[in-house]
């Protein structure tokens, strides 16, 4: 049976199928959107931290923009060739417009890989600092990792002098880590004692699973590993059926309606099954030697640090001293103070003596003069403010004033003019250009602009890098243009798949590929229309 109004419209509303289909599906995107954007409203409202404000570079989602509004055109122009019946035309708007969407995403891809290699610390004392780590360094030449990857210089840093793994919880890829950087070190990993369980259920003699002195693998711990399950498996089955005999003997001995809760609390007799020798060996850890005492290095996400002993999230315990761990930016690009005076005056200090009180100002002599600089700046600011916009009469104070941002941040423009004033970090057009797409040039700008900073341990309240784990803006920033990124991704596979495979239904009966093709540029038009909105909120305010 043919399935009506899939090329013709009914009479009464004057929509095909598909049509209708289509403003449904856009009524629940648009609650979804809705609700994304109306949560980012009332979280920058009711935010206890200063919001960023106009973080992202404007020029890529500008172009964006322009690329989603002139792809919405073409797809327009796509639907009318169809209707005009004209192939050749269909297919070049339609490759325009696919184009189009490769060039968002690429550009979109371009703005997350800087994030996603951005660190951000803030300090107990609430100033936040920017930038770039460097990478672990012995000898001139990097320190690569198990997989041959560079290791940033942002890591705990213990000297071990012994290792416990859980044999149940033990990471693979963390194990192996540990190894190579004994080796690196010139030291061994060595099992501390033999490893005997009971593995035969009645027998009296224990075998010998792992001997002293083995050096550490994943295989030595799988081998643990097994044994220690296939005991813990054997001995609750004997836990369970010694438990249900309890229960039978005490309901027998207690009949009646009371007889199930008696039971309930009944007690195994877990000696007795040990005495029996019924009971197999359960192996929960493993305890290995470090000869010598060696530096391992950690994420700060994967262990929770202590003076002499350590735990990783695997519940592997180090034991060893923990050693100086700063993390060390090799290019600092931004110093912001909003979130350190926001906490002065809730407290009611005042918020410049709060700042250079800091840990920052007093140990570190380029962001002092970055201070002092960005003083002088704002005192021209505000004096540029009251000639312009003047005194309020009624109150004595500036119609305006500078905003907290340009009173207590450092963003990288700000130090990048601080240094061309005094003759540093000069760049051509197409360099500050590629600025705008790619972030700061560290290079060609030169230390001057950007410095070195090392941020010991104890000093650092939080880090992260620039993703949904360093604030809330970020995290509603990467879920809403995460999910935009996908509706383009799928709207672009629907009008490339009419591109490419479409020849045969256009021969077919062309109105029925019109009508498709209508269809996907009406959800096109939705996803422009959603970035409409992404752009001056995320972008612009």
């Amino acid at each position: 049976m043919e399935i009506p109004y899939v090329v013709t419209p009914r009479k009464d509303t004057g929509l095909f199928n598909s049509k209708i289909a289509i403003w449904l599906f856009l009524a629940s995107e648009v609650m979804l959107f809705g609700g994304f954007f109306s949560a980012y409203v009332f979280l920058r409202l009711g935010a206890d931290y200063p919001w960023p404000e106009r973080t992202l570079p404007v020029l890529p989602g500008l172009i964006n923009t322009f690329v989603l509004i002139g792809s919405s055109v073409t797809v327009v122009f796509a639907w009318a060739a169809l209707k005009m019946r004209q192939w050749n035309k269909f297919r070049m708007h339609m490759t325009i417009t696919v184009v189009c969407a490769g060039v968002f995403m690429v550009l979109k891809g371009i703005e997350y890989s800087v994030k996603f290699h951005h660190q951000a610390v803030r300090l107990h004392d609430y100033t936040v600092v920017e930038g770039h780590l460097g990478y672990e360094m012995e000898d001139g030449k990097h320190v690569l990792d198990h997989h041959g990857h560079h290791i940033e210089e942002n890591q705990i840093r213990i000297e071990a002098t012994g290792l416990t793994f859980s044999t149940v919880r033990f990471h693979a890829d963390w194990v192996e880590e540990m190894i190579t950087q004994a080796e690196h070190r010139k030291a061994k990993i060595t099992l501390a004692s033999d490893i005997k369980a009971r593995t035969e259920e009645g027998s009296s003699e224990e075998v010998t699973i792992a001997k002293a002195g083995e050096p550490l693998s994943v295989e030595l711990l799988k081998r643990v590993q097994d044994a220690h399950l296939k005991a813990r498996a054997h001995n609750g089955a004997l836990r369970t059926a010694a438990l249900r005999q309890e229960w039978a003997e005490a309901k027998a001995a207690n009949p009646g309606k009371r007889g199930w809760q008696l039971a309930s609390n009944v007690n195994i007799d877990v000696k007795a099954l040990e005495d029996s020798k019924r009971m197999l060996t359960e192996i929960s850890t493993a305890s290995f030697k470090v000869e010598p005492a060696a530096r391992m290095d950690f994420k700060p996400r994967d262990v929770k640090e202590g003076a002499t002993q350590s735990r990783l999230r695997d519940d592997t315990v180090i034991d060893g001293k923990m050693l100086a761990s700063p993390m060390v930016f090799h290019n600092v690009d931004a110093i912001d103070f909003r979130h350190l005076a926001m906490k002065a005056v809730e407290k009611g200090q005042d918020p410049i003596v709060a700042i250079e009180n800091s840990w920052l100002i007093k140990n570190d002599e380029f962001a002092r003069k970055a201070w002092e600089w960005n003083k002088q700046e704002v005192a021209k600011l505000e004096k540029k403010l009251i000639d312009e916009y003047g005194i309020d009469e009624k109150t004595g104070k500036p119609k305006r004033e500078p905003t907290a941002k340009e009173r207590y941040r450092l963003g990288w423009q700000d130090l990048a003019r601080k240094a061309e004033s005094e003759g540093h970090g000069k760049l051509g057009a197409v360099e500050r250009i590629t600025e705008e797409f790619k972030g700061p040039n560290y290079e060609a700008r030169g230390k001057e602009t950007f410095p070195e900073l090392s941020v010991p341990r104890e000093e650092i309240r939080f880090a992260s890098k620039f993703t949904p784990s360093w604030n809330t803006y970020y995290a509603i920033y990467f879920t809403i243009t995460g999910l935009h990124g996908l509706h383009v991704i799928g709207g672009a596979l629907v009008l490339a798949y009419y591109l490419l495979f479409g020849r045969k239904m256009y021969e077919t009966n062309p109105e029925w590929l019109a009508n498709r093709v209508e269809v996907g540029g009406l959800f096109w038009h939705f996803v422009d229309l959603v970035w409409i909105f992404v752009f001056p909120i995320f972008y612009l305010m």
